[in-house]
């Protein structure tokens, strides 16, 4: 018995993954299943990682890390609605992965790690953990199964790399960091992607 995600049209898997970009809210609806091409749920895990580590490198290094460390315009701040600052990368990826959750349910994405400033996003999970320690070692994406609540997922993570100054600067600085020796090119946690399987 073979395992497939949900059966979606081209476009309709293009309106899910840019969903995670900033393209505006759009009408369509991740539920939208029409029959045609059929992607394995590495496939579609692989391609929704590679927007989302886009959008996230991209606001990472051309927006705060050339607003706030280069330029000095703005700060980024936890505290960005009071502080009048950016939001943090972190921030913000829990902000798109708030909407996106909103707007489908064919796919959930999260951002944890093995040494989380915030608690709340240690792993929580055997597979989200032994995942993480892969990607520490290795920076190369983990792939398993996993039932969670009696549905049956298929859960990706990525290496999630510091890839800007900003990036150690924050984390190695931070008061409830339980590291301070990050450093730029090495993995800070993990981008988890999780896909409810359906049997046919």
């Amino acid at each position: 018995m073979s395992r497939t995600v949900r059966t979606l049209t081209l476009g309709g898997f293009l309106l899910a993954a840019l969903a995670t970009g900033c393209g505006g809210s759009g009408g369509g609806s991740g539920n939208n299943q029409e029959s045609g091409t059929t992607f394995t749920p590495r496939t579609m895990a692989d391609a929704l990682y590679a927007v989302i580590e886009s959008d996230r490198t991209v606001y990472t290094r051309k927006v705060v890390d050339r607003l706030q460390d280069e330029e000095k315009v703005i700060e980024a701040s936890e505290h960005w609605k009071d502080d009048k600052a950016l939001p943090l990368p972190a921030q913000m990826f829990r902000m798109g992965a708030k909407m996106v959750s909103d707007k489908t349910d064919v796919f959930t994405y999260s951002l944890l790690s093995l040494w989380p400033v915030n608690k709340q996003n240690a792993p929580k999970t055997e597979v989200e953990k032994q995942g993480l320690e892969a990607v520490a070692k290795k920076q190369k994406p983990f792939y398993a199964e996993e039932t969670l609540g009696g549905k049956t997922f298929f859960t990706a993570v990525y290496p999630d790399v510091a890839v800007a100054p900003a990036c150690i600067n924050c984390h190695n600085n931070h008061k409830d960091s339980p590291r301070s020796d990050f450093k730029l090119g090495k993995t800070m946690g993990g981008v988890v992607i999780r896909i409810p399987l359906s049997q046919r």
